[in-house]
């Protein structure tokens, strides 16, 4: 790219890397829905976005993404949207700024996917999509329970574990964040 050093591409290509491989922002486990800007909605929506109209301290997209292929199938639209382009998690950040080499942010990514992965058996069946909403919904139920069975403390274990590791790592600092006050 003009006026991009070679050091620039290097951390731009690192930063892509990280991001094709990791993919939680847009997959719901980051986040519930993001921020559209109010002439970003129609554009979004005509991209295949499902968005979110009908309050609008809310307006925006819900997670996860449906264009999320394994990849962001609109990152080269005139119409991907703002949030998207400009969010950068707390370990994308890390190596952008050199101070995580790729090679040691690319097991956190696989670390988190695994901790997920090993949560997500544990939830209960739910037609709602959202990983994030289903787990918050989850974790209230469990504390609004008499109920404390070892199954039950196991996941609320395991679930304050993700928590900890997404505000060590992502700087997500708890599950039901708004995605723009990151």
């Amino acid at each position: 790219m003009p006026g991009m050093t070679q050091t620039d591409e290097i951390r731009e290509s690192h930063g892509t890397i990280l991001c094709k491989a990791c993919g939680l922002c847009c997959t719901g486990y980051l986040f519930s829905w993001v921020k559209l800007r109010s002439a970003e909605l129609v554009p979004s929506q005509a991209l295949g976005l499902n968005v979110i109209l009908s309050d609008p301290r809310q307006r925006g997209f819900s997670q996860p993404c449906p264009v999320w292929q394994g990849q962001c199938t609109i990152y080269t639209s005139p119409h991907y949207p703002h949030a998207c382009r400009t969010y950068k998690c707390k370990l994308l950040r890390e190596v952008l700024d050199e101070n995580i080499p790729l090679p040691k942010a690319l097991p956190v990514v696989q670390q988190a996917k695994e901790l997920i992965h090993e949560l997500e058996a544990l939830l209960p069946d739910s037609p709602n999509i959202n990983f994030r909403e289903r787990l918050v919904a989850h974790m209230e139920y469990l504390e609004g329970s008499a109920r404390r069975e070892n199954a039950d403390l196991e996941f609320q274990r395991k679930a304050r574990a993700l928590l900890t590791f997404y505000e060590k790592h992502f700087g997500v600092k708890d599950l039901v964040n708004n995605p723009e006050e990151e």
